[in-house]
């Protein structure tokens, strides 16, 4: 049996073949390699070849695009791939151990095993789409079997900072939620840096952790201002950060420039305003050539309406 293995490494190496999704289906590479090309025989030479053998099963599997593509199955689903790929060459080696087969025997089955390992592997469920820019979508990872390994959507963990705006003493949430699915147990870790707006983690102190992915401020004041972070962890392991940077305007600024913006609605050429109500009339500026009306500065009229009452 060492003798079998050893052969084998060493047609691997000098082919440079990695076998492709092949090596990842067989809990005995040696055995199975050893057991399905042990009675290849070349139909013009009436030898054993093995090596010609492995070279069918590289065809067959090894770089074969649509063998590649029916295993890219979603997460979980890599141990049904290995039921079919060995049931498959099993019955291959079940004939084999009964009968020698010529090279077009060998050809054909292994193409037959090949074209039955893609319609199975394509009715196993596929996995998610990819959702960008960010997280570790775990869940929407697929298999590749030239790597046997689970290949994710490659995003980073920390999102793009959101911006926000609030004037003070009003309410305020922040939602840490993505559109991919998460894992069953997660905590959702809170925190904040102030004053500035960063995604660098070391500026962050934690101020809730749990599993709410609300944040809510009641009444924010100046002091909120700043960056918020949201990080979602399972079994420990990072999943996704988010960040909001709020920002908070001051009440009496607010109520400053929204004034000034209704009396410039107001002001019409020629120095009038417009009429307050029907029942009044319209106001009257004093012109001033070249320099604008400050802010309700109105001159007395000329004759009181009171003048001369005793």
């Amino acid at each position: 049996m060492c003798r079998s293995f050893l052969l084998l490494a060493c047609l691997l190496l000098l082919s440079g073949s990695s076998w492709g999704c092949f090596q990842c289906f067989l809990a005995d590479l040696s055995l199975t390699m050893t057991r399905l090309c042990s009675t290849h025989v070349l139909d013009h030479y009436a030898i054993t070849n093995v090596d010609s053998c492995f070279k069918m099963v590289g065809r067959a599997f090894d770089g074969n695009e649509k063998v590649i593509e029916a295993a890219r199955v979603g997460d979980g689903y890599e141990d049904q791939l290995k039921e079919i790929m060995n049931n498959e060459l099993l019955s291959i080696v079940e004939d084999i151990d009964k009968k020698l087969n010529t090279e077009t025997d060998y050809e054909e089955r292994l193409q037959t095993a090949a074209d039955n390992f893609i319609a199975a592997a394509s009715k196993l469920p596929r996995a998610s789409e990819c959702f960008p820019p960010c997280g570790f979508q775990g869940k929407n990872a697929v298999y590749n079997c030239v790597t046997c390994k689970y290949d994710s959507c490659e995003f980073p963990l920390d999102c793009p900072v959101k911006e926000m705006q609030v004037e003070e003493n009003n309410r305020t949430r922040m939602m840490c939620d993505v559109p991919f699915r998460l894992p069953k147990n997660v905590e959702v870790v809170w925190r904040f840096a102030e004053e500035v707006k960063t995604q660098k983690v070391t500026l962050f102190e934690d101020v809730t952790t749990g599993v709410d992915v609300l944040y809510s401020i009641p009444a924010t004041s100046l002091q909120h201002t700043g960056t918020y972070q949201c990080e979602i962890y399972s079994d420990g392991r990072s999943i996704v950060r988010l960040y909001f940077y709020l920002t908070v305007t001051p009440q009496v600024a607010v109520g400053h420039t929204e004034l000034q913006e209704v009396f410039d609605l107001c002001l019409l050429p020629g120095g009038q305003l417009l009429p307050g109500s029907d029942d009044g009339p319209a106001l009257h500026l004093p012109p001033h050539a070249g320099a604008p009306y400050s802010l309700f500065h109105f001159s007395a009229p000329s004759n009181p309406p009171f003048a001369g009452v005793t």
